[in-house]
């Protein structure tokens, strides 16, 4: 079939519905009035690019409608105003592009109403709920024409006449028109009416907020202009101009040095200048608050009195010479020297030995503010030194913030848990403590967000860390690293005994009413806790005394004294055995000491001897030194065959299985080398080790024994499981001097160089 044939810019023309449309084009007009003359049937389909003036079979889209021409009108500037009738559906197969107006071949597509299907009724239903929503939501259809459309019965006019009404993308419409069949067309037109739906929902609810927004400023502008016409006709200043003066009466009265004060005024001329709803207002008032905050030139006088000083310390904790020898050499030096610059301490020890309280009781014996910040995890560098003013949300670092709090430029500052510091691509924490931590440079510390110089020399800064390894070097190098090692078990007894049952009884006000008696305190000590400080002390303290309160009010007791039994009673099991090192005789096992962030420990390795080739297995999760401390101690061992009547056959056919318990604990150090070196000499040798003895030293290939760290600790820990003898390197022999005398007096030491010592001590054929 050929018709005349008109390419349309931006409309898509359906089947069954009426549309106005606008032509100029001369072919266009041409074929509009062939079309007239020839019973006025004539084919439109939709330009795939508008921009094109004389399309050919690759510019239109194929599917296109067999229109009536109804109506045409001529207007002023020659182009015409018509009105098309869609007829039918047609695919274009050719276009003849004549002289004087274009023509197309087209087939015909009937589309047949759906009848009775079942899935087109349940989908027709859904687009009439809608169609319906649509309306109701929107308001851009009459409530009549709404009606006509509703009536309609025939599936793809309702289909037709709906997406004419609601779609307004062109080709989504072109897509309505191509799809077949009537259930894709439906499902597809359901599908852009709930955009269409919720793009209006959203665009109402913007309209909304916008509106809202403009009110409230709106609002907010009339009552401002009221209140600065209140406060002129009261003869009042204004608000902001008023903050402004109080900030140069400020600075003014402060003991700031001239050359920040003159940065500071500058900044308030700066201000009196800005729009005082301003963003940058605010930075600039915010930037002026803080540097007035810092608290100028103001000290608190230090107590010199040092029989008072003792005192508080005394008060608060028992024993920690060093500490408190420390202190009162810092009070007695400023007696002489008032300049002298503030100390820079880091206490290192287990977790529960004291360091934080340490720090305040500090604090109260000099007369001094209190400061306290946390590290632990501390990965950006901004925390320490601020961040700078342009970014949004900027502070002062943590040590400005400590001194504004602290309101003296000479408080008591402890930065805690300083070992836990981390890094990242934010910068390193560590690195910016530096100037802060240095007593030399200090006096010009920095802050990024002040852009000032601040001077922390006459600041006292202590530190704590339950282990100096994981401090960085360079900080390491600025402070006097004082150790808190753990508490023996007559200090525990008296920490007990003096602190920490009179602060029990104290909190749960019930003075009076409860006892302990030292062996009560002794048994909880020895079996209940296993620690080098005396926090988890302090938990089982009060979970007795919660539990004597319950049963003082049920049984209606006057009072109740703590004895073994009860602790039993209320603790339930022991936890730890008293003498739990098992001191028998045995082959291939060997008792170490180890040292921990948390205290010292004793570590029992094991050697078993299996058939196989030779090969070494370990485990127990041990780290790269301890496998280098095995292998050292391998080698040793075979060097000492001879000695010891080794077969050479068992280092070929026998596997070598080494154990370090409590798997799953890393472990590393070399401390152990020893240990195992004794290990292994005994299950080769098939001589029983004698683990009555407790040993802890660095081997080297040529058998020597080298100094290792932590001797307290381990000689506490082998105190605390029982152990009497305890062998140490020759050259830690001065390490002893820390150890307190009640418990060197229960073992004995031997000092040994070479690993022959050990084994003549330990190895006897029995």
């Amino acid at each position: 079939m050929q018709l005349p044939f008109i390419p349309i810019r931006d409309l898509v023309i359906f089947p069954y519905t009426i549309s106005p449309i606008f032509i100029g084009r001369g072919k266009s007009i041409n074929a509009m009035k062939l079309a007239e003359e020839t019973g006025g049937k004539i084919f439109v389909s939709l330009q795939r690019d508008s921009n094109v003036d004389n399309p050919n079979f690759d510019d239109v889209f194929r599917t296109g409608v067999v229109a009536k021409v109804l109506q045409s009108l001529k207007l002023h500037d020659g182009s015409y105003k018509i009105l098309l009738e869609g007829l039918q559906k047609g695919v274009i197969h050719g276009i003849v592009n004549g002289d004087d107006a274009a023509f197309v071949e087209v087939s015909l597509i009937d589309e047949l109403s759906a009848g009775n299907d079942k899935t087109t009724e349940y989908l027709l239903e859904g687009l009439h709920t809608n169609f319906t929503q649509y309306v109701k939501t929107t308001n851009k259809v009459p409530q009549e024409l709404f009606n006509a459309i509703s009536a309609f019965s025939d599936p793809y006019k309702l289909v037709y006449t709906i997406a004419a009404h609601t779609i307004p993308k062109i080709s989504e419409l072109q897509n309505i028109l191509e799809l077949e069949p009537i259930n894709a067309k439906i499902e597809y037109l359901i599908e852009l009416i709930q955009m269409e739906i919720e793009l209006f929902k959203l665009d109402d609810k913007i309209k909304s907020r916008v509106k809202s927004q403009i009110m409230k400023n709106q609002r907010e502008y009339y009552l401002n202009e009221q209140i600065k016409a209140i406060n002129k006709e009261l003869g009042r200043d204004d608000d902001g101009k008023a903050d402004i003066d109080e900030f140069e009466t400020k600075i003014n009265s402060s003991l700031m040095p001239p050359e920040i004060k003159e940065k500071v005024l500058k900044e308030v001329k700066k201000l009196r200048s800005m729009p005082p709803m301003g963003a940058e207002s605010t930075v600039s008032r915010n930037y002026i608050d803080w540097l007035i905050s810092i608290p100028w030139g103001v000290y608190t006088e230090d107590n010199n009195d040092i029989e008072m000083a003792e005192n508080i310390l005394n008060r608060d904790h028992y024993g920690l010479e060093k500490v408190k020898d420390r202190i009162t050499e810092f009070l007695a030096v400023k007696q002489i020297s008032k300049e002298i610059k503030g100390p820079i301490i880091c206490f290192v020890g287990p977790p529960g030995v004291g360091k934080t309280s340490l720090a305040k009781s500090i604090a109260e014996s000099l007369g001094r503010k209190f400061v306290r910040i946390s590290l632990g995890g501390l990965r950006d560098e901004a925390e320490i030194r601020g961040h700078r003013r342009t970014y949004i949300g900027a502070l002062p670092g943590k040590i400005v913030q400590g001194m504004k709090k602290a309101g003296s430029m000479n408080p008591v500052f402890l930065l805690d848990e300083i070992d836990k510091l981390s890094s990242d691509f934010r910068g390193d924490p560590a690195s910016a403590l530096l100037e802060a931590l240095d007593p030399e440079q200090n006096i010009n510390f920095v802050d990024h967000y002040l852009e000032v110089e601040l001077d922390l020399s006459k600041v006292f800064f202590i530190t704590t860390a339950n282990s100096i390894d994981t401090i960085p070097h360079p900080l390491r190098d600025r402070m006097e690293i004082i150790k808190i090692s753990g508490y023996t078990e007559i200090e525990k007894l008296h920490i007990a005994k003096d602190f920490i049952i009179p602060k029990q009884l104290k909190n749960y006000n019930i003075e009076g009413k409860i006892f302990f008696d030292d062996k009560s305190i002794l048994k909880i000590i020895r079996c209940y806790t296993k620690e080098a400080g005396v926090r988890n002390l302090e938990r089982e303290i009060s979970s007795i005394i919660r539990k004597s309160i319950k049963m003082i009010i049920k049984e209606k007791l006057d009072k109740i004294e703590i004895s073994d039994k009860i602790v039993h009673q209320f603790l339930g099991p022991e936890k730890y055995r008293f003498d739990r090192a098992k001191l028998k005789h045995e082959v291939g096992v060997a008792t170490g000491l180890a040292w921990t962030p948390y205290g010292g420990d004793i570590l029992q390795i094991e050697v078993s001897l299996l058939p196989g080739s030779g090969k070494l297995i370990t485990t127990g999760q041990l780290g790269g030194v301890m496998r280098e401390s095995i292998d050292i101690a391998l080698s040793v061992v075979k060097n000492k065959s001879d000695k010891f009547s080794i077969p050479a056959y068992k280092f070929k056919d026998c596997d070598i299985h080494i154990h370090v318990p409590e798997g799953a604990v890393p472990k590393d150090g070399p401390s152990a080398g020893v240990t195992i070196t004794i290990a292994l000499l005994s299950v080769f040798s098939e001589i029983p080790v004698d683990n009555s003895f407790a040993m802890t030293g660095e081997i080297i290939l040529r058998g020597n024994v080298l100094p290792v760290g932590g001797i307290k600790e381990k000689v506490l820990a082998a105190s605390r499981s029982g152990i009497k003898n305890i062998i140490l390197p020759k050259e830690n022999k001065k390490d002893l001097t820390d150890i307190p005398k009640e418990v060197i007096s229960k073992i004995r030491v031997y000092f040994v160089e070479s690993i022959d010592e050990i084994a003549d001590l330990v190895m006897n054929k029995l």
